[in-house]
């Protein structure tokens, strides 16, 4: 069989080994992928492959803002707390950030794909691995955003990188009373994690569904199920109205309110009166460090161990 240059290519993308080491063990094995990945393994070449099946939970997430109008938030996670601290997970994780500061990507996997802007030889997806190679642990670019706004984004990273936010507005004026006004902002969706800007994002279907759950918790209440209808109607909307404020930024009571009432809309309309400012918030990204991601629980002295004896 032909081994062409894809073919070690990819298995090199997918090990990490040599690429002398990948065509030999393609030659080897007549082009089987699986036993040319085997035969690396065994012969100590394959330096990412074993990497690339464990659990990355662990990371940071980066958010940072250029011009004012132009920003990144980006997670890359790593296994562990202590890579995610390490100086070069940190080199790698800036690299990765000026690369879709340059890019149109819109996927991590179209982002993976792209020459890598720092040495055009290779892939990003082939820095990746390795990156995997040299820190030691599996490695992934799980998802990002980039935002060219008209008007004004501003960053936020709480915990060393557990949560990073990215709030966008709309400005007449521009100053710092604005900027530190929409830094507070994005230290309240950090915190509260909110689900949508302001009700307007909330669909009718959400809606719709959530009105049904509570009309059933009703129905299975003896006591409240007995209330006339009107009185069910107005206690299943004043229970979405609660939960609007919860999930709905501008709804929910600004964390720093001194009276504890104050909403964060009424907080920005007051900046806004306040700077001369037309200032509206138009939308966030938050994410949070691992957030969906099943992670594994594993004892460590044990994986202390299968590392030392070679596992």
């Amino acid at each position: 069989m032909e081994i062409t240059a894809s073919m070690v290519k990819q298995l090199r993308e997918m090990t990490g080994a040599g690429v002398m080491a990948c065509k030999k063990a393609l030659v080897e094995t007549d082009g089987d992928f699986d036993k040319a990945i085997e035969s690396l393994r065994e012969k100590g070449e394959a330096t990412a492959v074993k990497k690339a099946g464990r659990i990355a939970a662990e990371g940071v997430v980066r958010a940072e803002v250029r011009d004012d109008k132009t920003a990144v938030i980006v997670e890359v996670n790593s296994e562990t707390d202590f890579v995610a601290k390490n100086e070069k997970f940190g080199a790698f994780v800036s690299d990765v950030v000026d690369q879709i500061f340059a890019t149109n990507a819109k996927t991590a996997e179209e982002l993976l794909a792209e020459k890598f802007i720092k040495d055009e030889s290779k892939t990003v997806k082939e820095e990746l691995v390795s990156q995997i190679a040299v820190i030691g642990e599996n490695l992934t670019i799980r998802r990002f955003v980039k935002i060219s706004s008209d008007g004004i984004v501003v960053p936020y990273i709480h915990g060393g990188g557990r949560i990073g936010v990215l709030v966008e507005a709309k400005a007449d004026v521009v100053n710092d009373e604005v900027k530190e006004a929409l830094k507070n902002v994005a230290m309240q969706i950090a915190a509260l994690n909110p689900k949508y800007t302001s009700r307007n994002e909330v669909s009718e279907e959400f809606i719709a569904h959530e009105k049904e759950i509570l009309l059933a918790q009703i129905k299975n209440d003896p006591k409240e199920a007995s209330k006339p209808e009107k009185v069910i109607e107005g206690m299943i909307n004043g229970r979405i109205n609660k939960e609007m404020k919860e999930i709905c930024l501008l709804d929910q009571v600004y964390v720093k309110a001194e009276d504890g009432k104050q909403t964060v809309a009424q907080y920005v309309a007051q900046v806004a009166k306040d700077t001369g400012s037309n200032l509206e918030i138009k939308g966030f990204v938050r994410y949070e460090t691992g957030e969906g991601i099943e992670k594994k629980e594993e004892n460590f002295a044990e994986e202390v161990a299968k590392q030392m004896a070679g596992n």
